[in-house]
């Protein structure tokens, strides 16, 4: 007998896989879903995630084997842990305060983590700031066995560029794939919003969906406001659109709930204005797309221009799509340094498996098994959840990264814009105008904002405070704390990504 433990997700393929695993497509999602994971790892066993497409991290019991099976999707949409007590017993599953809970897990902090966090801003790799809670790691599974743990992994991101195809066959083959997807995205009777920021990726999304109300986050201060970008799409494309205006007074406020329901520290500041998007969206819907996954497979970012420059010096920096503190400034401000502890040696393995690929195709992969999991989906997850509140992403997905695999890097990128084939795809369905707009990222004027004593004060107090004196040497980080405020702008990732750490801290270590 095969029992389930923990599912979160949602199967795309439910449709297919009822009728061949002989599940009743009748029942309620969570029970159909449910039905099928267990469908499925009674046929196919450790494969069954190459049978299955879409977001889920899940753990069984197989009482014929004796044995607990975990596994996690190969990008790792949804968050899954693991803690083997003093006592020999795994605790696990997708929300880190419901394992601290269980008897036999010791809360203690993980130092050295904190070095990687400051270079990385979030939590790369399968530690975590727990000392014994690991991550499963996206693409593994796990398996429990009279007190022994068997972790593997199932799936790799390969790629094969093939030149054979020509750019417009791969944007016809873009577009194609994503409207089978699309439908599978939800069911009938469900009705979804969509996130929109007025870029391509989420309006590309919009446009090949049935989601009528759009959603997006704006600010007064208009060098910074997508909002309206974002109406103008929304009207291009004949649906309506909310716009949620985040005053700073409540973007600073929303700081500890975030560190709270995100479980680990994040220093991505956009994943505070997600947080109050999520929040203002599920006051009127429990579903919503959003875009994510296509810059990291398609190669979206203004850093991808750079890649050939680079060359085979990737390998000795490139650690993902942040990089904001080098050793010599994290051992001066830092208590206690461990020279062992180097950000690189979590991207060393990918540049190993993918020695013989161009350097676009090395910064992609560095992503997608780094920064996607670490930053962009976690936040995902543990936002909207807090908000109870549902995203889809249906650019996350097996087949449109296996279009993206085949794809040589200059259909990706070239001297004049990212995404190219992408973009020809999307402009199938969308105005030149949206589909070929250049990419502005998600906008938050933290920047100014945390420079201002109006709004930064809580900062001030915590870089100075007893919690940074445990870690820090407090003048050195007020030092780089003043310089910014003097006017050096760059210094603002590096102060949030020390308040955010010491935010978190106190909500979770605090006496």
């Amino acid at each position: 007998m095969i029992t389930l433990k923990e599912y979160r997700g949602h199967i795309r393929n439910w449709k297919a896989l009822c009728e061949e695993l002989h599940v009743d497509v009748k029942l309620p999602a969570k029970e159909r879903e449910e039905q099928i994971v267990a469908a499925a790892y009674d046929r196919w066993k450790y494969e069954m995630a190459d049978h299955i497409y879409g977001m889920f991290a899940f753990a069984l019991y197989d009482e014929e084997e004796e044995q607990l099976f975990c596994l996690r999707d190969q990008f790792g949409t949804k968050p899954f842990y693991y803690y083997v007590t003093e006592e020999r017993e795994l605790l696990y599953g997708s929300s880190i305060r419901v394992i601290m809970k269980e008897p036999g897990f010791r809360k203690v902090l993980n130092p050295d983590m904190l070095q990687l966090y400051l270079t990385y801003t979030y939590v790369p790799g399968e530690d975590t700031f727990f000392q014994g809670l690991h991550k499963l790691m996206p693409g593994h599974y796990l398996i429990w066995k009279q007190g022994e743990l068997t972790i593997k992994r199932y799936w790799t991101p390969t790629f094969h560029p093939d030149a054979s195809k020509s750019i417009e066959e791969y944007a016809e083959e873009i577009h194609q794939t994503l409207a089978a997807i699309m439908p599978e995205v939800k069911t009938e009777d469900e009705t979804a919003e969509s996130f929109l920021s007025g870029g391509v990726d989420s309006s590309y999304v919009l446009a090949m969906s049935d989601a009528q109300m759009t959603d997006s986050c704006g600010y007064e201060d208009e060098r910074f406001d997508e909002s309206k970008l974002a109406k103008k799409t929304a009207e291009l494309l004949g649906r309506g659109h909310s716009t949620c205006l985040i005053s700073p007074e409540e973007y600073f406020a929303e700081v500890p709930y975030v560190m709270q329901n995100m479980e680990q520290p994040l220093g991505d500041a956009s994943a505070i204005v997600f947080s109050i998007a999520c929040k203002a969206t599920a006051k009127h819907t429990k579903l919503c797309y959003s875009g994510e996954g296509s810059d990291e497979f398609f190669g979206g970012y203004n850093m991808y221009r750079n890649a050939e420059r680079y060359g085979e010096n990737l390998k000795t920096f490139y650690i993902g799509n942040t990089n904001i503190m080098k050793e010599d400034e994290k051992q001066r401000i830092l208590k206690e340094y461990n020279p062992n502890v180097l950000p690189i040696d979590i991207a060393r393995p990918i540049y190993e498996e993918i020695e013989d690929l161009d350097p676009l195709t090395k910064m992609s992969d560095v992503d997608i098994q780094i920064w996607l999991e670490g930053d962009i989906y976690l936040n995902v997850d543990k936002m909207s959840s807090a908000a109870g509140l549902e995203i889809r992403m249906p650019l996350t997905d097996r087949r449109i990264f296996d279009i993206a695999s085949r794809m040589p890097a200059e259909y990706k990128v070239n001297d004049q814009m990212n995404k190219v084939a992408f973009r020809m795809a999307a402009a199938k369905v969308l105005p030149e105008e949206i589909a070929y707009r250049k990419k502005l990222g998600f906008i938050v004027p933290i920047r100014i904002w945390m420079a201002d004593d109006r709004y930064n004060q809580d900062v001030r107090a915590r870089l100075s405070g007893k919690t940074a004196e445990k870690f820090f040497h407090v003048d050195e980080i007020m030092g780089i704390f003043d310089d910014y405020i003097g006017g050096n702008s760059d210094n603002w990732r590096k102060v949030w990504t020390i308040y955010t750490f010491l935010v978190w801290y106190d909500e979770y270590f605090s006496e």
